[in-house]
Formats: C-alpha cells, sequence, structure tokens
C-alpha cells in the first residue's frame, strides 16, 4: 500500500518515525559511538557507529527509498560521497566524466586518483557520440551531472545508461541539482546515485553531508565496504540534521524552481545579459530532453553578464541574495563560478566549459520571486549607469 502513496506523502512517512518506546514524533539522536552486545557469540545489528548507528540508518533508509534504489549511504560531505564512488575502481580501470564536471570532482580526477592508476577521459555529455567514442576495453564508469553546474547543460540519462549497459560499465549520475523531487535517474537506467546534500536536501546553509544510493545489492555491499572502510560517514547530528531539512524538500524546492524560471524568464528579456542557461526555458538545447526525464528546470540558474567587472558591480549592488559558495537554500545565493565552485579549473579549461568571466550562479531560495527581481533590477541598471559614467569620463 504504501507503494501507492504519492512522493509528498512519502517523504513525510519516511522521515518521521514514531519512537516504539516513548512515543517521540522523531528519530532519536543516538550520540553513542559503541553499542553493548547482550550475546557472546551472536552481536546484534549495531556495535560502533562507524558502521552503522539507528540515526543514521533512519537518513539511509528514506534517500534509498525516495530514489527507488535498494540502500542508501550518508558520508561527511559530498566530496566524499563521490570520492568513495570513484574508489569503486581499480589501477588500470578508466571513466568517462564531463567536461564541466564540478570542481572538487575534476581535483579528485585529476590529483588523486590519477596517482592511483585510476584514468579518465572528459567529454561532453550531452553529445552521446562523444560518450561511445571515450570508452575503451578497461572503461568501468561514465559520471553524469544533469543538469550540470555551472553551465546547466542536460545529458540525456536513459541514452548512456543504455550505452554503459553495452559496454558493461556503470552509470553514475549526480543528482544534486535536480533531487529525487524533480528526477529519479535510477528509474532512468543509472546505477548509483549521489547527492551533495550539503545543498537542496539540507536546505538550511548548517550542514555538510553526501548521500548516494545503489541501485542493486552487489553494488550496495561493495559501496557499504568502503564506506566502512574508509570511514568518511556522516555524523549522528548532523545525520538528524539532515533528516529534519529532508522533511521539507518537496515544498522547499518547488517553490524555489517556480520563482527560479520567473526570474529566468526575466533575465532572458534583459540586454544586459548575454545568456541565461536554464533548462526550463524553451529555448534551452536541452529542454527537451529534461522534460523527459525531469519534472522541473530547478531551481538554479546561470547568467552571463558582459563581463568580470559587469559581474562585479552586479554583485555589489544586490542586497537580497548572499554572494557565497554553495546552493540549495532557503536563502537566495549568488556565486561566482571562475573564482569559486570552478576555480581548480583553468582559464583554457573554464573557457573549455562555458564559463565565461562575466558568468553568474544564482540559487534561487524562498524570497517573493518579485522582490529578487525587483533587486536584480537595481543591479542590472547599476552596470548601465556604471557603463555610461565610463563613457562620459573618456568623452
Amino acid at each position: 500500500m504504501a507503494d501507492d502513496y504519492q512522493f509528498s506523502t512519502r517523504i513525510v512517512r519516511d522521515t518521521v518515525r514514531v519512537d516504539p518506546e516513548t512515543g517521540a514524533a522523531n528519530v532519536p539522536v543516538y550520540l553513542s559511538s559503541t553499542f553493548h552486545q547482550r550475546d557472546f557469540d551472536h552481536f546484534g545489528k549495531y556495535d560502533y557507529t562507524r558502521s552503522g548507528n539507528p540515526t543514521r540508518d533512519a537518513l539511509e533508509n528514506a534517500i534509498a527509498d525516495l530514489e527507488g534504489g535498494v540502500r542508501g549511504f550518508a558520508f561527511a560531505s559530498g566530496m566524499a560521497a563521490i570520492s568513495t564512488a570513484f574508489l569503486l575502481l581499480s589501477a588500470g580501470d578508466h571513466a568517462v566524466v564531463p567536461k564541466n564536471v564540478y570542481g572538487g570532482t575534476f581535483r579528485i580526477l585529476t590529483e588523486v586518483l590519477g596517482r592511483l592508476g585510476i584514468d579518465h577521459t572528459f567529454v561532453d555529455t550531452t553529445r552521446l557520440d562523444e560518450v561511445r567514442s571515450a570508452i575503451r576495453p578497461n572503461t568501468k564508469v561514465i559520471y553524469v551531472e544533469t543538469p550540470s553546474n555551472p553551465t546547466l547543460k542536460v545529458s540525456d540519462i536513459r541514452a548512456i545508461a543504455k550505452i554503459a549497459k553495452v559496454h558493461r560499465c556503470y552509470t553514475f549520475v549526480d543528482n544534486t541539482f535536480m533531487t529525487p523531487v524533480f528526477q529519479r535517474p535510477l528509474q532512468l537506467g543509472a546505477d548509483l546515485v549521489l547527492h551533495s546534500a550539503t545543498k537542496f536536501i539540507s536546505g538550511h546553509s548548517d550542514v555538510i553531508a553526501g548521500l548516494a544510493v545503489a541501485g542493486n545489492k552487489e553494488l550496495a555491499d561493495k559501496l557499504y565496504f568502503l564506506q566502512n572502510a574508509l570511514g568518511a560517514v556522516l555524523g549522528v547530528q548532523d545525520s538528524w540534521l539532515l533528516l529534519r531539512g529532508l522533511k521539507t524538500l518537496d515544498v522547499r524546492i518547488k517553490k524555489s524552481a517556480a520563482s527560479a524560471l520567473k526570474i529566468a524568464s526575466f533575465f532572458s528579456d534583459r540586454p544586459e545579459v548575454k545568456k541565461v542557461f536554464y533548462p526550463g526555458l524553451p529555448g534551452h538545447p536541452g529542454s527537451k530532453i529534461q522534460k523527459q526525464q525531469a519534472m522541473s528546470g530547478g531551481a538554479v540558474l546561470s547568467f552571463e553578464l558582459e563581463n568580470e567587472e559587469a559581474a562585479h558591480t552586479f554583485v555589489n549592488h544586490v542586497s537580497l541574495p548572499i554572494f557565497a559558495v554553495s546552493l540549495g537554500a532557503v536563502e537566495s545565493i549568488l556565486s561566482y563560478p571562475p573564482k569559486m565552485s570552478h576555480a581548480e579549473l583553468s582559464e583554457a579549461e573554464r573557457i573549455k566549459a562555458g564559463i565565461g568571466s562575466g558568468l553568474l550562479r544564482l540559487s534561487v531560495g524562498l524570497e517573493d520571486a518579485d522582490d529578487l527581481i525587483k533587486d536584480f533590477t537595481r543591479g542590472l541598471t547599476a552596470i548601465n549607469e556604471k557603463k555610461q559614467e565610463t563613457v562620459t569620463s573618456v568623452n
């Protein structure tokens, strides 16, 4: 019967557990590193919190159900989840990875995994011919971010998963931007879903966390071995906070996404904006695939101004969003990818990835969309005023 419930009902049922002894409506915070064993020869389910904890279990079970997987895993950060997933590979293995992959993932691939003998090829994963051409006999993983950060490029998860299966390799999908509210990669054929749960799943800029969900038991067993062996597990208090954030994910991200579409349309009509990156707009090159595999364009968009100076002026003249790294919070967050999320990339690499010097990324929060638009109008007006001042001073 539970399978018949709508997602908004399931997200509450998965995160609210009534304690059988006390009737408490919230999962208890089990602040215990170790657990008493009642039988000398047969240990109970829990023995040491690195290996398992009831609070973390509740979170892991919830995300597994919402993503439609067999088992969930909670890590100390999004990068801990991604790094552990890549360590499923061995020396001599190869991965196919997006050209515009998140900077932290780029760093792990180029500066850590390479030293361990794990090779990679960067491709445009929106082009299936490039994906096919990059596959080698030793390819074990095709890694996908969709929509990508920060240019919101859309890759066809179902098509890539089919290619991977033909070549007997895994498909890993970073689902941070969409969350299971809008996109469920396992249903599209992916093998593993990853999240920087710091973002929308937490939603309150107060937790650093990563999540992973395996689509089959064999992969789940391998990932659990690594999670336990490496020990980069999410702490109990943060697991509880993430459960709390997960309870309101459905309503939060839907409101933010509705505002994002309105704001993206606003930027599209402004002459100061060279380009808007948002897969919910009809003119976006990936909008058709986005509609097929996701239920929304999401709550993140990017827009490109003339240059770095224009971006600097805009940021200094808006007041509602905070200017910071990260995304997915109740407050709107404005960031400058060339010097923040993708600072690890060289200028040439950023240009190849389509990250121009005037690019700003906006994670839309829960503020009123019209108030945000008024604020952004002030920022764009300041760009025009500064440009006019420059022209006047030259003349």
